[in-house]
């Protein structure tokens, strides 16, 4: 007589519960930020990264006129601006429109280019692109951050 192997509760599986999307997305998410990022610079090969740039040097040193073509181009960028309408004296909300939330988003993305970060306290003064340049040429490690890159 030949025994079979039963596994568990009379060998029936219990039926599987359904996982929710949100933590299915979430666990997803989370393994992929274990991972190194991959760009334009890198390529892996036999499953090694291999870094594409090549540094001859120095980088040019950042200048009053490169941080606020940078600051100028993300401000043009803005689905909610004018570029027509911008200056480096434009109010944001009396000459552009931009209601409290617009102002919020211009700040981040201003700390998403330069790579730091504006306290709230110092945000609500930001009223003009001019604020924001004066502002970011008086930080230092915008200037380090962007050296970087």
């Amino acid at each position: 007589m030949e025994s079979k192997r039963q596994f568990g509760t009379g060998g029936m599986r219990p039926p599987r519960k359904a996982i929710d999307q949100n933590v299915l997305t979430e666990r997803i998410l989370s393994l992929c930020r274990q991972y190194d990022k991959i760009d334009a610079t890198k390529s892996t090969f036999g499953g090694l990264m291999l870094n594409s740039t090549r540094n001859y040097g120095h980088k040019p040193p950042l200048t009053y006129d490169f941080i606020r073509e940078r600051i100028m181009l993300v401000l043009k960028l803005y689905d909610k601006i004018d570029p027509e309408k911008l200056t480096l004296d434009s109010h944001f909300m009396d000459d552009l429109g931009l209601d409290s939330l617009d102002h919020v988003e211009v700040i981040m993305a201003v700390e998403d280019e330069f790579g730091f970060e504006i306290p709230d306290r110092d945000a609500e003064k930001l009223l003009r692109p001019r604020d924001i340049l004066k502002y970011v040429s008086d930080k230092e490690e915008a200037y380090e951050d962007l050296q970087q890159r």
